[in-house]
């Protein structure tokens, strides 16, 4: 997993343009994003052709549209960010193309369309549209259909609103493909697709005294195969897995997942940076991979004491939690991703990094995703980060990191060796390398 190239970059200079959330669709053929601003763009992959033999796969803008608004909470005196926390693609079923988006209170579902076809020739209309006199149609004709320029049309089809208390963080499209969840700080909902005016509360954390308050679910996930069984994670570092056959309140989890903490490593930062930005199932279904703020975790789902597999993405930051927490980065979210043989994993740090561990071999590469050594076509080169003592004449040393620059959200191609980085305001798409 270490010979990567880059193939497409989008540049975009706003805060309203920080990328939020990244994900292909089931195919991979079709990439989205969603910003802070509350728009969606959408990447579609081009198709080899034989005069450019070397544009294989390009991802290019498809489809670009404002999914969400910022409103306003009268009740509370609250502004609701437009910002896009995630998008799911949902299974195609047609010619069409379905995902639901969701910002801090409401999840829409959208329908984005193609047309290349126009009717022409209506009985009852002019060819401006203007409506004709029924007197003066004297003859009956057979509207026909014309070629015309691509159109790509996104449509809201359902809003489910009104159900989440608190801001939304996860939403995942369930395997029966008719039912999803979303959790936020205190509860889990289930809905069904066709349904927008109720949903189901599957778990509840919420305390009868908010003060007695310790942990809170940062994530969320249905499991690939069974529509019975979800994850969610919580900010103590726990993960609970519920069976909704068990019971309709899943308050009682069937599994919980915990690593128990060594007592000599204890500082004050322990319980921020042990607290989980993200969980995924593999898509085998047998695992599932946990980020903390330092690490990412494989469990397998018949052992709940410990991980089977623990990657340090950047232990190099230990020494410097301090720093990291007085400036607020200590309680970034970062986000994780398996590859579609489910035999690598990949996760972003600061500096623009992000890290793939290889699960067969055990090695491990960092990479960057920057605009000055991201031409296109050109190979990426292992990073690596000084940890004290001499450093060599390649290595960056941890003083001179930039904080600011951070890859949260990565996503992988469910077939190929294709990766998309979010790098801020910034998209990378890079592919494996091609002889």
């Amino acid at each position: 997993c270490c010979l990567l190239h880059t193939h497409d970059l989008v540049v975009v200079p706003l805060s309203a343009d920080i990328i939020s959330t990244v994900e292909f669709n089931y195919s991979g053929e079709l990439l989205a994003t969603g910003d802070k601003g509350g728009r969606v763009v959408i990447f579609q992959r081009e198709q080899e052709s034989k005069n450019r033999p070397h544009s294989r796969g390009e991802y290019n803008v498809y489809s670009t549209f404002q999914s969400h608004e910022p409103e306003f909470d009268y009740l509370k005196s609250l502004e609701i960010e437009e910002k896009i926390n995630k998008i799911r693609w949902l299974p195609q079923q047609n010619a069409a193309h379905s995902l639901l988006s969701t910002n801090d209170k409401t999840i829409k579902l959208w329908k984005i369309s193609q047309r290349d076809k126009r009717a022409e020739g209506y009985n009852l209309k002019d060819e401006d549209g203007r409506l004709r006199d029924p007197f003066r149609i004297t003859s009956l004709r057979v509207p026909v259909l014309l070629p015309m320029d691509r159109m790509v049309e996104a449509s809201p089809r359902r809003i489910f609103a009104n159900a989440h208390t608190y801001h939304i963080n996860s939403i995942s499209v369930n395997s029966d493909h008719e039912t999803y969840l979303s959790a936020d700080d205190l509860r889990v909902n289930l809905w069904h697709l066709e349904i927008t005016d109720r949903s189901f509360n599957i778990v509840d954390i919420k305390p009868a005294n908010m003060e007695e308050l310790t942990e809170v679910i940062t994530a969320a996930e249905c499991h690939p195969h069974q529509c019975n069984v979800f994850v969610y994670s919580s900010s103590k570092g726990t993960i609970r897995l519920c069976d909704m056959r068990a019971a309709a309140l899943c308050d009682r989890q069937s599994k919980f997942f915990e690593e128990p903490e060594d007592p000599s490593s204890r500082s004050f930062f322990s319980e921020i940076i042990s607290s989980i930005s993200d969980v995924k199932f593999s898509h085998s279904g047998r695992y599932m991979m946990t980020r903390d703020y330092l690490s990412v975790k494989v469990w397998d789902l018949n052992m709940e004491n410990r991980p089977v597999e623990t990657y340090q993405v950047h232990e190099y930051l230990r020494s410097k939690l301090c720093s990291l927490y007085e400036n607020d980065c200590i309680f970034d979210k970062f986000e994780c991703c398996w590859n579609g043989a489910d035999s690598a994993i990949m996760t972003g740090s600061y500096n623009n990094f992000f890290r793939m561990f290889d699960r067969n071999t055990r090695r491990d590469i960092t990479l960057e995703a920057s605009r000055e050594n991201s031409k296109p076509r050109a190979i990426l080169k292992a990073r690596k980060v000084s940890t004290g003592g001499k450093r060599k004449k390649d290595e960056i040393s941890v003083d001179s990191l930039d904080f600011n620059k951070k890859i949260l959200h990565t996503a992988w191609h469910p077939k190929e060796n294709v990766i998309a980085v979010a790098a801020t305001n910034n998209l990378y798409i890079f592919q494996d390398k091609i002889n």
